[in-house]
């Protein structure tokens, strides 16, 4: 760590374990921009108080996704609807009755070796 204009600088592993994350996980998201690092030469190189910033912008997330269903994507001003969960057959017979479309089961294999 070195210290310059009251800014603390941090390597890529310092920052890492400050946000008590892995080193690759942290290079992944300080390459697409979800974290705040810039890449000199070879080396990521990230100032605490960023770092800080963005454990505080966490907590806002958190706070909100627990205020609302509908989350805002973080890359783009779209809202996404919850998804997850498995896929209902029901809906699925009932979408293909909905445009006309062959709901039989397809015949199972019969043939043994």
């Amino acid at each position: 760590m070195s210290q310059h204009n009251d800014l603390e600088t941090l390597n890529l592993q310092e920052a890492a374990d400050f946000l008590k994350i892995h080193a690759v996980t942290l290079s992944v998201k300080a390459s697409s921009g979800e974290i705040q690092g810039a890449k000199i030469g070879k080396r990521w190189v990230f100032l605490k108080v960023d770092l800080v910033d963005y454990i505080r912008a966490q907590y806002k997330v958190r706070a909100l996704q627990g205020e609302r269903k509908e989350i805002k994507c973080h890359f783009t001003s779209a809202k996404t609807p919850p998804s997850g969960g498995s896929k209902s057959l029901s809906v699925d017979r009932k979408y293909k009755e909905a445009l006309g479309l062959t709901t039989k089961s397809k015949p199972r294999n019969s043939m043994t070796s």
